[in-house]
C-alpha cells in the first residue's frame, strides 16, 4: 500500500479522484457538507419514524449532579428529593403548622372575649391553660425548628442557608398578643 499525504492538495497527491462526494467536498467547507447529507437525507424519509419524534425533549438531565446524577434521577423519578431539599420541606411545614395552631387559639381568645355573654369562669380557666400549653408546645416546636435548621444550614451552600428563630420574642409575642382572662 503506498503512502498518501492528504495535507497536499489533489493534484500533488498524483492519485486519482474516483469518489463522487470526493469530487463534491472540494473547495467548500465542511459544514455546507454535511448540511447536504441531513438535506439529502430527510428528502429519502429517513428521518421521519424516529422514536420519540413530535414529542417534546426530556431535558431534565442535570450537568451538575456530576457522581450524584443517578442518585437524584431515583429520587426524583419515585416521588422524592435530596435530602436537604427534604429537610428544607419539612421545616417549612412545621412552621406552617405551629403558627395555624398559634392562630386558632388567637380566635378563640378573639371569639371568647366579643361575645355579648361574658365567658364563664370555667371557660377563662380553660382557655388559659389552652394558652399556656400552646406557648409551651411553641417553644419546643421552634427549638426543635431551630435544631433541624442548624442541620440544613451544616449540609447545604450557603445560598440555601436559613436563620436561626428568636425564640424568647416569638413566644414573648405570642403571649402579649393573647392577654390572659382574669
Amino acid at each position: 500500500m503506498d503512502f498518501i499525504d492528504w495535507r497536499k492538495a489533489p493534484e500533488e497527491n498524483n492519485t486519482p479522484q474516483t469518489s463522487e462526494n470526493s469530487t463534491k467536498r472540494r473547495g467548500r467547507k465542511y459544514y455546507d457538507y454535511i448540511e447536504e447529507l441531513i438535506q439529502e437525507a430527510q428528502e429519502k424519509g429517513e428521518f421521519s419514524n424516529l422514536q420519540g419524534s413530535g414529542k417534546p425533549l426530556q431535558l431534565d438531565d442535570d450537568p451538575y449532579a456530576g457522581d450524584k446524577a443517578m442518585a437524584y434521577h431515583l429520587l426524583k423519578s419515585n416521588g422524592f428529593a435530596p435530602p436537604e431539599i427534604e429537610l428544607a420541606n419539612e421545616i417549612r411545614k412545621e412552621r406552617e403548622r405551629a403558627e395555624a395552631k398559634l392562630k386558632r387559639v388567637t380566635q378563640q381568645g378573639k371569639l371568647l372575649r366579643s361575645r355579648r355573654v361574658p365567658p364563664f369562669a370555667s371557660e377563662k380557666r380553660a382557655f388559659n391553660r389552652m394558652l399556656a400549653n400552646a406557648a409551651s408546645e411553641y417553644d419546643t416546636t421552634l427549638r426543635e425548628l431551630n435544631r433541624k435548621i442548624l442541620t440544613l444550614n451544616l449540609i447545604t451552600p450557603a445560598a440555601l442557608h436559613q436563620t436561626l428563630l428568636e425564640v424568647e420574642p416569638l413566644v414573648e409575642q405570642f403571649i402579649r398578643s393573647n392577654p390572659l382572662f382574669k
